[in-house]
């Protein structure tokens, strides 16, 4: 098997590099097979399987042949070209920003994604669900197969496993406990903020949950499917907090109202412009705003971050606020590398035992060929009132016959090279209780 892993993230690449590579929700499928076919060529006669992860933080394809006609070095290569092709983006601009893993490395590259380790929030629990995603993603365009479901069916088990057995998670800074650091380094407290949420998916939910525990003014939540955010905003009810939904397309009319902004859409472009931001502020007699772009690619024009009394933050501005709480949890990296070393290990046996499935069919197929013959043979001979004692032994004696003939030809027309193999293998079945 070829196992490929090649991506950027937080560690290698900065959030202009990583928006230029990511792939929007809604061309995932399409791009999933373009990547298959641009890896298979025109020369080979079976397609790789491929999986693509596309997150805030990563981007990162998986690819897996057990063709000899993908040459590791060719493999990798496709995959990058194919990754620098999508958004035009120059090769040599790229490739500083690349990692990239084979086999046992890319095995635990996973794993460590799935357990949280290689996240800007150690431990953190979000990742595993855009992996699950990515996979079914894969799988409905029927892009994963052999290798990779088994490899993220793994990854799944090991991540139960560390976050089951260790202290990965605890004390974590999330993301949405950084924005509120943010925010109060600006206001102090936050309970004086009038506070906008755009989107509506997971992240957006987990931020405007933290907020909402340290009891803002008002928390609002515009998203295109205004429905979604009407739906979202139910879960504070019962907070008595001022709630509001409003679609996205009123944003501008609605912006200087708030206070902090959080945003997380899947959005191409920027949804929120220079001007926009200007004109809030005017509106606002200049009051701060603080605002937050948890997006890749951005939400927020970069520009912004030059207009007095607007603070902009990126998720990578997060990191170094999140990357405090790392140190006291070496102990539980430690031991959760221990448990995905382990977790590499039980993966390749698998696959190993695995492999043998076909050989093992195979002996049972001609057992079953001999079985059937020498019963017949045997049928006859006793409709006919010969002695069955006679009949069963002779039976036996050319089913053990038929048996021993292969292993026996085996050794006697083996190669020099391969005799001492042979023997071996052949002592260990036949000596073994």
């Amino acid at each position: 098997m070829k196992l490929l892993n090649l991506g950027v993230n937080h560690h290698t690449a900065p959030i202009d590099i990583r928006e230029s590579v990511a792939v929007a929700p809604e061309i995932l499928q399409d791009s999933l097979i373009d990547l298959r076919k641009y890896l298979q060529g025109k020369n080979s006669s079976s397609s790789p399987e491929v999986a693509i992860l596309s997150t805030c933080n990563r981007m990162e394809i998986y690819c897996a042949a057990n063709d000899i006609e993908y040459a590791d070095n060719d493999f990798e290569k496709r995959a990058f070209d194919w990754l620098a092709a999508q958004n035009n983006v120059q090769g040599n601009a790229l490739r500083p920003y690349i990692y990239s893993a084979t086999s046992a490395d890319a095995v635990k590259h996973a794993f460590r994604v799935g357990s949280g380790l290689d996240s800007m929030v150690l431990g953190e629990t979000q990742i595993l669900g855009q992996m699950k995603k990515a996979i079914d993603c894969a799988n409905q365009v029927g892009t994963v197969g052999a290798y990779l479901k088994p490899l993220f069916d793994k990854t799944f088990s090991v991540a139960k496993v560390v976050r089951g057995n260790t202290q990965i998670g605890a004390h974590s800074v999330s993301m949405a406990g950084a924005s509120i650091k943010l925010v109060q380094r600006i206001f102090g407290d936050i309970n004086g903020c009038n506070v906008l949420f755009i989107g509506a998916g997971e992240m957006i939910g987990l931020c405007a949950s933290h907020f909402a525990g340290k009891k803002p003014k008002k928390i609002a939540i515009s998203n295109r499917t205004v429905d979604r955010g009407s739906e979202l905003i139910k879960a504070f009810a019962d907070q008595n907090l001022v709630t509001e939904a409003f679609p996205l397309h009123e944003l501008a009319q609605h912006l200087h109202e708030y206070d902090v902004v959080v945003s997380c859409t899947a959005s191409s472009l920027p949804i929120i412009g220079l001007g926009m931001v200007k004109t809030a502020l005017k509106a606002r007699q200049f009051r701060p705003m603080v605002l937050i772009d948890l997006a890749v690619p951005r939400d927020f024009e970069s520009e912004i971050k030059s207009v007095k009394d607007a603070y902009l933050y990126s998720i990578d501005d997060l990191g170094e606020i999140v990357s405090a709480g790392k140190a006291n949890r070496t102990e539980s990296v430690h031991e959760a590398e221990k448990i995905i070393e382990k977790g590499v290990i039980e993966f390749y046996q698998a696959l190993e035992k695995r492999a043998v499935v076909p050989i093992i069919k195979s002996i049972q197929d001609v057992g079953e060929r001999y079985q059937k013959i020498e019963l017949e043979k045997a049928g006859r001979r006793i409709a006919k009132g010969e002695d069955p004692m006679i009949v069963l032994s002779q039976m036996a004696s050319a089913l053990a016959n038929k048996f021993m003939h292969a292993p026996i030809c085996a050794l006697q027309n083996s190669s020099h090279e391969n005799l001492e193999d042979f023997k071996k293998i052949i002592s260990t079945i036949y000596t073994s209780k």
